[in-house]
């Protein structure tokens, strides 16, 4: 058996290796915008990204605008998304004309978008497996007459957070009226374990921080959260804090180049030595759901320190003025932290106390502490437990409602929170439910429908006639993908509202639309006006969009129009709600939003167009928590570590699942994964160079994952590559969705039912000759 070098080594980040950002990330945006055939226009088209005055809004991530942006206010990966829509590319009926649906599925997913921008509605036509235009009158007719014979409660409107505010309020108006409350929303698949956790702790379930606050903060917790891929423009505010002095503590199971160094591309210094600024002040690497332990671990370290200071006579570590007024539970909480044995939380979290205390010790000599998080913390059994650890070690510290200070959940596509805000949810409160009958004459179900996980159940025991998606790739995002799909043709009706082609057109019901959307970059007319769309980012503040270039077809049509077309064809009239007045001017949507929450949104209008960006209010920064007992809550899991879905010494593997560098959710830009080494693919296993070695592995050979399950199902997939790479042993990192197949759909958080994608338990077996050629150029999930 060979012997790994340290060249042989993935992740392993030396002094002397490249940063993230710098002049690589300048030359992949250019390289994508000439291989999208946009380089000029493109370029151009950056310029109004993100600005307050007449630009649009990013379609990528969530991540915050400053108060005053610059002339050039996007990322590497924000630039991709651009290219990737702004695209010279068209997927016309030609092409459709030239291949089968059952052809199309053994395309990846990579190919299937790179086809270009869809130009055309079209038709499924059984007869020949291939899909055929059709004029946007007869789709809706037909659409609107079969949502007419179903059961409202078999039907699912999926959102993707991509829509707009106004998009997604009229979508939610439309189901609502239909009859039901099932609104599966990519959110579900994200950071609901977020929305649903935050506010048991603090009375609101969105980011207390701006990043204002980060330019004051002391040190800056990052969990589960990898920014320089994932929410790039975060990096120039690390990096910022980091050069001003504050201490920046990571804890993620793989080593991230962004995280350990970073060149930002917009610091002159930076591009000028291509060296940028060490960011990570510690990088803690801890077991894959191995959070908590490491949380209650400093927790304790903090405590204990404490308690010797008052002891001694010295100034308290944590902030019991701030406990007594504001929490309750807390003595629960530091008595259960207390108990805590050092060989569990060193044996739970992979991580030795010595570390711990270094965290720990960063935390006490702040005054000023964010906490930032992404679905490394939230895709978990115990995710809903993780958010708490995180806000329990704020609270401590009294580091709510402070300047410098606060939660910060990084939250993924660009306007996922803003389209909750307005309504996609599937048990709203009676509050906003009385306030929408109210405003149109219609009396909303009280009763709860579908998130992700409960419509993917649903369809799995053929209980749904007809799925909607407003945008996104949901057959494709899911767990269980295989299994899920192997049903949806039971289905009556599949439509799917999307810019480009991908793998949920070709997972479709007996009757299936493709209706093509415009663009966030692109122009949207109504009534002879172009007309203004809003978002909500990831800190909540509000900022218009409005499209910039001609759309990619004159067959297009908004997400907006769409929906008031759909309604059209498919509701009795209703005097209160004129849709086609709704569609000529998106300003008359905005005041329904705000009838409907005059406290969320008031003066919506006004706001957007004399303010141009608004913040919405966060009672929890003013130290109002918004709970029943009208205190914040330290909240922990008694029993947790006893039950961790990542036990040590299980003879299964802990698997998380993580995008690419070249990748925005489901969309792969490129089989290029820049930041970990990975080239010409992502068919790869990532795993411990001491694993490889101890199980009889080399680097390098074709093995199939099987998941480890109480169900009984067999849930594969074969044909990834080992590669070494520097993350804790026991532990495996493969890309997603090409790994989905390998989530039982039942492995959730039980309160938010958010998929546990980052702690998956699953074997390797090494794949024979013939198979490694049987799979060769194989979908993972063929």
């Amino acid at each position: 058996m060979s012997t790994l070098k340290d060249s042989d080594l993935h992740g392993k980040q030396g002094e002397h290796d490249a940063p993230g950002g710098g002049w690589q990330s300048v030359a992949a945006t250019e390289k994508h915008f000439l291989r999208e055939r946009v380089p000029w226009h493109g370029n151009r088209l950056m310029l109004k990204i993100n600005q307050p005055d007449g630009g649009f809004e990013c379609p990528s991530c969530a991540w915050p605008n400053p108060k005053d942006p610059g002339p050039a206010e996007f990322c590497e990966n924000g630039a991709k998304a651009v290219a990737w829509e702004a695209t010279a590319a068209r997927t016309t009926p030609e092409f459709f004309s030239k291949h089968t649906v059952t052809e199309l599925r053994e395309w990846s997913d990579h190919d299937l978008e790179k086809q270009g921008r869809l130009t055309h509605p079209m038709r499924y036509n059984a007869e020949t497996d291939k899909y055929d235009p059709v004029d946007w009158e007869t789709a809706l007719r037909d659409i609107g007459q079969q949502l007419n014979t179903f059961d409202p409660w078999k039907v699912e409107l999926y959102t993707s957070g991509r829509t707009s505010n106004e998009a997604a309020f009229l979508w939610q108006l439309f189901g609502r009226m239909y009859g039901m409350t099932n609104f599966p929303d990519c959110s579900n698949m994200c950071h609901e374990t977020t929305t649903v956790a935050l506010p048991q702790s603090i009375g609101v379930g969105k980011a207390t921080t701006t990043l204002e606050d980060f330019e004051h903060a002391d040190a800056i917790f990052i969990f589960g959260q990898n920014a320089g891929t994932n929410s790039p423009r975060m990096m120039g505010h690390l990096h910022e804090a980091k050069k001003r002095g504050a201490a920046i503590i990571t804890f993620n199971p793989l080593r991230e180049r962004a995280l350990v160094k970073f060149a930002n591309p917009q610091t002159p210094r930076d591009m000028a030595t291509n060296h940028g600024e060490t960011i990570s002040s510690q990088y803690h690497q801890v077991r894959i759901g191995g959070d908590i332990a490491a949380i209650q671990g400093m927790c304790k370290l903090i405590l204990e320190a404490d308690d010797r200071a008052r002891e001694n006579g010295d100034k308290p570590v944590i902030d019991h003025e701030f406990i007594e007024m504001h929490t309750d539970g807390f003595e629960a909480f530091a008595d259960h932290c207390r108990s805590l044995s050092w060989e569990r939380i060193e044996r739970y979290s992979g991580l030795p106390k010595e570390s711990l205390q270094q965290a720990a010790n960063a935390w006490m000599a702040s005054e000023r502490v964010i906490c930032c998080w992404g679905m490394g913390i939230t895709q978990h059994i115990h995710g809903g437990d993780n958010v708490h650890q995180i806000l329990n070690l704020l609270l401590m510290g009294g580091h709510i409602g402070r300047r410098g200070a606060g939660a910060c959940p990084v939250r993924g596509h660009s306007n996922v929170q803003g389209d909750r805000t307005v309504g996609i949810f599937h048990r709203s409160g009676e509050k906003f439910l009385s306030k929408m009958d109210e405003v149109f004459g219609i009396n909303c179900s009280r009763e709860h429908g579908h998130d992700v996980s409960l419509c993917c159940e649903a369809i799995l025991r053929d209980e749904v006639d007809a799925f909607i998606g407003m945008g996104g790739n949901f057959f494709r995002a899911i767990a269980d993908q295989k299994r899920v799909a192997e049903h949806v043709p039971n289905l009556k009706l599949t439509v799917q509202i999307s810019t480009k082609l991908n793998r949920s057109h070709l997972i479709h019901g007996q009757s299936a639309y493709i209706l093509p959307a415009l663009a966030r970059t692109e122009r949207d007319e109504q009534a002879g006006v172009v007309q203004k769309v809003s978002i909500e980012d990831g800190m909540c503040n509000v900022q218009g969009s409005v499209g910039q270039l001609e759309p990619a077809s004159k067959h297009l049509k908004s997400e907006i129009a769409i929906v008031c077309d759909m309604a059209r064809a498919t509701l009795a009239p209703n005097p209160k709600v004129d849709w086609a007045w709704l569609c000529e001017d998106y300003a008359r949507i905005r005041d329904r939003i705000e009838a409907t929450q005059p406290e969320t949104f008031p003066d919506y209008n006004r706001r957007l167009e004399e303010e141009g960006v608004f913040h919405l209010y966060i009672p929890a920064r003013d130290r109002i928590w918004n709970t029943e007992s009208g205190r914040a809550h330290f909240l922990f899991p008694g029993n947790v570590l006893a039950e961790d879905e990542s036990k040590p010494n299980d003879p299964h593997f802990q698997l998380l699942t993580t995008r690419g560098h070249d990748q925005f959710n489901t969309t792969v830009y490129s089989y290029d994964d820049r930041y970990r080494d990975i080239y010409g693919t992502r068919s790869v296993l990532m795993m411990n160079p001491k694993d490889i070695e101890a199980h009889g592995f080399e680097a390098g050979n074709i093995v199939e994952l099987s998941s480890v399950n109480e169900d009984g199902i067999e849930r594969k997939v074969s044909g990834f590559r080992i590669i070494a790479y520097d993350m804790p042993e026991n532990c495996l990192g493969a890309y997603y969705p090409e790994t989905n197949d390998l989530i039982p759909i039942g492995n959730r958080d039980q309160q938010s039912g958010t998929i546990a994608g980052k702690s998956v338990p699953v074997n390797i077996r090494l794949m024979n000759t013939e198979e490694v050629e049987e799979a060769t150029g194989r979908l993972a999930t063929a």
